[in-house]
């Protein structure tokens, strides 16, 4: 056996052989002045198998954003009488005087919509205003998301300003592996509307049958070298798993309506609101879909789907995606390098995400089922759905022929042929791109445009081959071509981002006045 083949092996054996995390170990946190969150609450604690005993009603604001002290006074101090009370752990002062568990039955505390979102920033006693963040950044800053407080509740006392360090962060360990009782993991499941936080269950159910498949969008915008390389590694993870990326390096991100299709993973950044293909209202993303965002206010609010990020993503047919409730510094997000690496090894959501994400008693909030494992069926097992077929062969195509790059790309272009899949010939082509032959990528992806049959396809081929101009520097020809697909294209709504294109090449002069 050869040793990429073994190495492979190895991963298959090791991401399907981790130890579950158990249904009696999620606490299940609703606002029983909401009977919206109740009836959330029972729907995920019946299709989860969560033990009645689980459930925890809390009487809270009904807004998204509360002082410190309604969080004190209506969540946290009430959640601890309940963990005391059904001996869900058991507290006692550590070396440094500190109350905190040293045992803890509960390891994941799941937040449902109707929860608070964050903790508003406490005034100044004095009445002056905090300091200016570049010079101390985080002088008097203590507000944060619900979420990422609740994960330290248990804990006695702790510097409320800034962040605080998660234990967690960087493992690769299950939570029950990695022992830590002080720390809970928290998650939510919030969309904009009830329909769909009722959706994101459902979904993470129904693809853990069949694991999570499709093409996968990086969107790199050339903002900071942390969050590219992050986005960078992802790539590479992907290459080295056949799993068929797009990625764009253009400074600006993907433009409006953009073609893309079946995607099953978004990674990307840096607007304010809502992009891409998302502006689309006929885009949807694959059931079960990661999508994610880097914004400082990704997560600000979760009812608008219009406003910042993660509501609009998942209400766009996302299943996970994490965010941030106010400005959290870049290197105290999610690293999302970490995180997709987690996922591909078969972890959690809820532990993936953790395990990812350097800070507590700050800015996150990690959306989606926490027990959801979206790759857990990238060793081909799993129940087979006809629109998964092309994908897992691409898998299947890297486990036969994985030490011979050359012949799995000859086969896999004769398959192409053969069934008539532009979904095969374009997956190559991008992978041709990624290992630096533009010349062989643009001529797969006139292949994969002739076996396509539907016309965003055909677009989004087009748009494609144009970015290699693009980034080859020939900015006249791509211009050029980009204005014949603007007249070829005008009656299918995705020429949109042909025309933002144009304008991100060629923008019209400003006006004195500008």
């Amino acid at each position: 056996m050869g040793c990429v083949k073994l190495l492979a092996l190895l991963w298959f054996i090791l991401a399907t052989g981790l130890a579950a995390l158990e249904p009696k170990a999620i606490a299940v946190l609703y606002n029983s002045a909401d009977p919206e969150s109740m009836e959330l609450a029972r729907f995920y604690a019946q299709r989860r198998a969560i033990p009645e005993q689980n459930l925890v009603g809390l009487q809270m604001p009904r807004q998204a954003e509360i002082t410190r002290e309604q969080y004190e006074q209506s969540i946290a101090a009430p959640l601890r009488k309940v963990f005391d009370e059904r001996a869900w752990w058991k507290r006692e002062r550590n070396a440094r005087g500190v109350l905190a568990p040293g045992y803890n039955r509960i390891r994941v505390l799941l937040c449902m919509r109707g929860v608070p979102l964050k903790i508003r920033m406490t005034p100044p006693a004095d009445d002056k205003p905090v300091q200016d963040r570049n010079k101390q950044p985080f002088a008097g800053h203590d507000e944060a998301s619900v979420d990422s407080e609740l994960a330290l509740f248990g804990i006695g006392s702790y510097p409320l300003e800034g962040a605080q360090r998660s234990a967690y962060f960087g493992q690769d360990k299950t939570i029950e592996q990695a022992g830590l009782p002080g720390l809970v993991l928290t998650c939510r499941i919030e969309a904009p509307t009830l329909a769909t936080s009722r959706r994101m269950i459902t979904d993470a159910i129904e693809v853990e049958q069949t694991g999570l498949w499709g093409f996968h969008q990086i969107d790199i915008s050339k903002k900071y070298p942390q969050g590219d390389d992050w986005l960078e590694n992802i790539v590479k993870e992907n290459l080295k798993l056949a799993l068929p990326t797009a990625v764009d390096r253009f400074s600006a991100t993907l433009p409006s309506h953009y073609p893309s299709r079946d995607l099953a993973c978004y990674y990307g950044w840096y607007d304010w609101n809502l992009s891409g293909p998302m502006l689309n209202s006929a885009f949807r993303f694959r059931k079960g879909a990661v999508a994610i965002h880097i914004h400082s206010y990704s997560a600000q609010q979760l009812r608008d789907p219009k406003q910042n990020w993660c509501g609009g993503l998942l209400e766009a047919g996302a299943g996970a995606t994490v965010g941030n409730v106010y400005e959290p510094y870049l290197g105290l997000t999610h690293h999302l390098d970490v995180l997709h690496k987690r996922l591909l090894a078969g972890h959690t959501w809820v532990e993936a995400s953790w395990m990812a994400l350097p800070a507590v008693s700050w800015q996150a909030v990690t959306l989606g089922d926490p027990l959801y494992r979206p790759f857990k069926h990238l060793d081909g097992s799993g129940k087979v759905l006809d629109g998964d077929r092309e994908y897992r062969a691409l898998r299947a195509a890297m486990t036969r022929w994985g030490d011979k790059p050359g012949e799995r790309i000859v086969q896999l272009k004769q398959a192409a042929l053969r069934m008539e899949s532009g979904i095969f010939m374009e997956a190559i082509a991008l992978e041709s791109l990624e290992r630096g032959d533009s010349e062989k990528a643009g001529t797969l992806l006139v292949q994969a445009r002739e076996l396509y049959t539907e016309q965003a396809d055909h677009l989004r081929q087009d748009l494609q081959r144009i970015a290699i101009l693009r980034s080859a520097g020939q900015k006249d020809l791509a211009l050029g071509r980009l204005h014949a697909l603007a007249k070829s294209y005008a009656e299918l709504s995705e020429v949109k981002a042909v025309h933002a294109w144009i304008q991100e090449i060629d923008p019209p002069p400003k006006k004195p006045s500008e």
